[in-house]
């Protein structure tokens, strides 16, 4: 395999894997967060006879949600680390500098960081949101068991 052919092909299977990984992270976390806004518009508080089953009920897959928006961004970084390390292994492996490569290597690289903190905003928020509605069903549950 050429020299070239085989920079492209490493930069491609970190650039997919680390890629899908996280598009697979995103559609995790918007899956449960529509999930989770399902599952709270059907919740009857009358229907519980403890605070704790309530939690228990509405707590399901939070976490994971909150998992993913805390580790999106480690993902992306080890593809950019990955990317760096290829980089520069290309270049000292070849001998010679050439700025272009060095550039769209390091691109390539930051690209992961990026989508890594695109999957972290947005589930850092779902995350803060379906929090919110927890708190708000739990407290609605304490008012209608004070009569």
């Amino acid at each position: 395999m050429e020299y070239s052919n085989w920079l492209e092909a490493t930069h491609s299977a970190i650039d997919y894997g680390i890629i899908g990984i996280l598009i697979m992270m995103s559609i995790v976390s918007l899956w449960l967060f529509i999930e989770r806004l399902m599952a709270y518009g059907a919740v009857k508080v009358e229907e519980y006879q403890t605070k704790e089953e309530l939690e228990l009920d509405l707590g399901d897959h939070v976490s994971t949600i909150a998992t993913i928006g805390s580790n999106a961004p480690y993902v992306g970084l080890l593809g950019t680390v990955l990317g760096i390390m290829v980089t520069f292994y290309s270049l000292g492996d070849a001998g010679a500098v050439d700025p272009k490569k060095i550039m769209t290597g390091l691109a390539l690289a930051l690209k992961a960081t990026a989508m890594g903190l695109v999957v972290a905003i947005p589930s850092i928020i779902f995350y803060n949101i379906l929090l919110r509605k927890m708190e708000r069903i739990v407290t609605m549950w304490e008012i209608s068991n004070k009569k």
